[in-house]
């Protein structure tokens, strides 16, 4: 092979190779790889939201709701969490720790997780997960507990945490059901914009007649001062062409 041959061949294997390092160079900068800040699995819930753009929900009586709760469909909702969790007794932990006797249990306490520190210091504030901590917590982790390893995006609907709940009480709860408590669920009702308003009403928007644009009742002798068969200066003159009756008649009121 002369050298004029390998110099070419030499050159074509240089050139592919500044020409791969190069795409390779282009693609790194187009395409920068992101590490993500925290592991785990992000499940992604729909948010219903309520009237004026916000879900909120009344306080839970849970002496009330938790008796008749559906256990059932709780253990459905938890089909989510079992990406992380197990909640079987013995269960081995996972992405996030076994949940056998949740309710009632220390947080940040289950032997062999390794818990964020906002999760172990939780405990100083919360020495338990009763239900109403549970469910300001599985409706939006993040919210409830900046820092939780948990990326779950929560429960919204105030009914899928009360059966989940249930559910969970059920692995090896630990807390006795409240005594119904009703006060607790009270709350001012929403006005609903859709209702009828009420019979006598003006309806929003129409003008209300006050004064002498009023309609004066059936029963009424008229504006004040006047008998029942006055009319106004204004009015057509319907009743004076009713009293001026016919020839016909005026005959018969002479005999």
């Amino acid at each position: 092979m002369s050298d004029l041959t390998f110099n070419k061949v030499a050159g074509a294997l240089l050139a592919t190779g500044l020409a791969i390092v190069g795409l390779r160079e282009l693609s790194n900068g187009l395409f920068a790889p992101h590490e993500v800040e925290k592991p785990g699995y992000l499940v992604e819930v729909a948010v219903e939201e309520g009237a004026g753009g916000a879900a909120a929900d009344a306080p839970i009586d849970w002496g009330t709701v938790l008796p008749t709760a559906d256990v059932a469909a709780g253990e459905a909702a938890f089909a989510k969490c079992k990406s992380c969790h197990t909640v079987d007794a013995g269960g081995a932990n996972g992405t996030g720790p076994n949940l056998f006797g949740v309710v009632g249990r220390a947080p940040g306490s289950h032997a062999g997780f390794a818990y964020s520190d906002p999760m172990k210091a939780l405990a100083g504030t919360v020495p338990r997960w009763d239900d109403a901590h549970l469910s300001e917590f599985l409706t939006a982790p993040q919210k409830y507990l900046p820092g939780t390893k948990m990326t779950f995006v929560g429960l919204k609907k105030a009914e899928d945490r009360i059966n989940m709940i249930a559910y969970l009480r059920s692995k090896g709860g630990t807390l006795p059901i409240p005594a119904p408590n009703p006060a607790a669920a009270a709350a001012p009702a929403e006005a609903d914009p859709n209702a009828a308003p009420a019979e006598g009403a003006a309806a929003e928007g129409e003008p209300t007649a006050t004064g002498s644009t009023a309609t004066p009742a059936t029963t009424s002798g008229g504006p004040a001062g006047q008998g029942a068969g006055a009319v106004s200066p204004g009015a057509p003159s319907q009743q004076r062409g009713a009293s001026a009756a016919s020839p016909t008649a005026s005959g018969n009121s002479r005999q």
